[in-house]
């Protein structure tokens, strides 16, 4: 059966903040979709990346012919160096977690960068029914938790971190995704996200769009500005984290390094 992704209200197609919103939502149906299909290990993460990948260049073709789009399943294009808007996609973060059902640590990444800077984004996590967008920036929740907590891979979390928990008397909080991790921030699931190593433009540049949005602090490690749209789309770490907890996460990354 052909899967139809509706069409927006021309209030939607004409905002690209609502546009983004609209994009992830409809990928994250269609991944959701994919997950009814009777597939297993790494043909359920092939169909899932495809799958999604395919209705996003579709539709932006469709509502954003003019703008150049870099994706993880694409092509690079480097036209897009040229290009006065890119809209930066991640079909399917999280895609061990996607492939191992009933699991909902996996996300739908859409951003929007123009002249400079990220300007717009979203994140769907379809198994929530949630998609955090810049159009209705989310409101961070007053903290829960008395012990700081940092989201970190299940698989593989960078050893420097360890030393960053004991530090700060922090939880370590286990979970896919870079997106989920990102807004697990967002969600007071986490306080701070805090990766160094293997990571590219399209895994955090739409959940730091939305982050910033939500007024969470956003910098690479060593507190320099995150930049999207370059040469070369390896960006290998990031901080997230609430404000209160930006300055002690980057003294000791200055102090420490992540190589501990």
């Amino acid at each position: 059966m052909t899967f139809d992704p509706g069409t927006p209200a021309p209030d939607v197609v004409a905002d690209d903040h609502a546009l983004s919103a609209w994009l992830a939502e409809v990928a994250g149906r269609r991944l959701l979709e994919v997950r009814e299909e009777g597939l297993t290990g790494k043909e359920l993460k092939n169909a899932g990346d495809q799958a999604a990948h395919e209705l996003l260049m579709e539709l932006l073709a469709q509502y954003r012919p003019d703008d150049a789009v870099l994706s993880e399943e694409g092509k690079d294009d480097k036209a897009r160096l040229d290009a006065a808007k890119v809209w930066i996609v991640d079909p399917l973060d999280g895609t061990r977690e996607f492939s191992e059902p009933p699991r909902d640590d996996w996300a739908v990444h859409v951003a929007v960068w123009q002249d400079g800077d990220l300007v717009a984004g979203a994140v769907a996590q379809p198994e929530l029914g949630e998609t955090f967008n810049t159009g209705t920036p989310p409101v961070v929740p007053a903290r829960t938790s008395t012990r700081p907590r940092i989201a970190v891979s299940r698989s593989r979390p960078p050893a420097f971190v360890e030393a960053l928990a004991a530090e700060l008397d922090a939880e370590l909080v286990p979970m896919g995704s870079a997106g989920v991790k990102m807004m697990s921030v967002v969600r007071d699931v986490a306080d701070a996200y805090v990766h160094a190593g293997g990571q590219y433009e399209w895994d955090s540049a739409a959940p730091v769009a939305v982050a910033r949005s939500a007024g969470l602090f956003t910098s690479r490690v060593d507190g320099s500005e995150l930049r999207y749209n370059q040469d070369d789309v390896y960006l290998p770490d990031v901080i997230v984290c609430r404000p209160e907890l930006s300055e002690q996460i980057l003294a000791f990354v200055a102090a420490h390094g992540t190589e501990a």
